[in-house]
């Protein structure tokens, strides 16, 4: 299965939670240079290694996705901006999961944690994908989450204060009941470039062997 990783708490989590099922792990992570610096790519690779201690190698795919997210920040409201950069997210994990033989998506997400994560917001965001997204952490609180975490050696990684790219573009209030309709007709607005934009990504995948 293919983990979209980030720089926080929960997506090492998930990825571990899965791990211990038996299931073999590959993750992406999306890089915004100039915006989230080598040291919180850096972040990401000591969380990974501390993932595939349970999971085996880990192929790390780093997807550069500044291009996109400033292009959606161009053209889209801004207060969608979460919610369609977190689709880009999960239709390019996706296609990369496809070429790399996995069956199933894993994300950290958890219900109501964040704006993006309101009931809403996941079914918005769940419907670009066609295989199956596992969500481990669906109904844990912030501190069941935590705890595993310290448990598995990956929280003082995560708390590193190195911002990522979920972070640095967030609108001030963001939409919580996104409409699936509203969604996709200002995804229209990026008709022009976002093919290319997402094909340039695809092509500079930077992948890094963790073990």
């Amino acid at each position: 299965s293919m983990l979209l990783l980030s720089g926080g708490i929960d997506s090492p989590v998930a990825g571990y939670m899965i791990a211990k099922r038996g299931v073999k792990i590959d993750a992406v992570y999306f890089h915004a240079p100039p915006y989230t610096s080598e040291r919180a790519k850096q972040k990401v690779v000591d969380l990974a290694r501390e993932v595939a201690k349970y999971a085996g190698p880990i192929y790390l795919h780093v997807i550069n996705f500044t291009d996109i997210q400033m292009y959606i920040y161009e053209k889209c409201p801004h207060d969608e901006l979460t919610i369609i950069m977190r689709r880009y997210m999960m239709k390019i994990a996706e296609m990369i999961a496809k070429e790399n033989e996995c069956i199933g998506l894993i994300t950290g997400e958890s219900i109501g944690q964040v704006a993006s994560q309101t009931m809403h917001s996941l079914a918005v965001t769940n419907e670009v994908c066609t295989l199956p997204v596992y969500r481990p952490l669906i109904g844990f609180d912030k501190k069941d989450i935590i705890d595993i975490s310290e448990k598995i050696g990956t929280y003082e990684t995560s708390i590193l204060p190195f911002e990522d790219c979920c972070t640095i573009f967030v609108a001030k209030h963001p939409v919580t009941k996104p409409s699936l309709a509203i969604i996709k007709k200002h995804e229209t607005h990026l008709e022009e470039k976002i093919d290319e934009l997402v094909q340039t990504a695809l092509d500079t995948d930077e992948v890094i062997i963790v073990r």
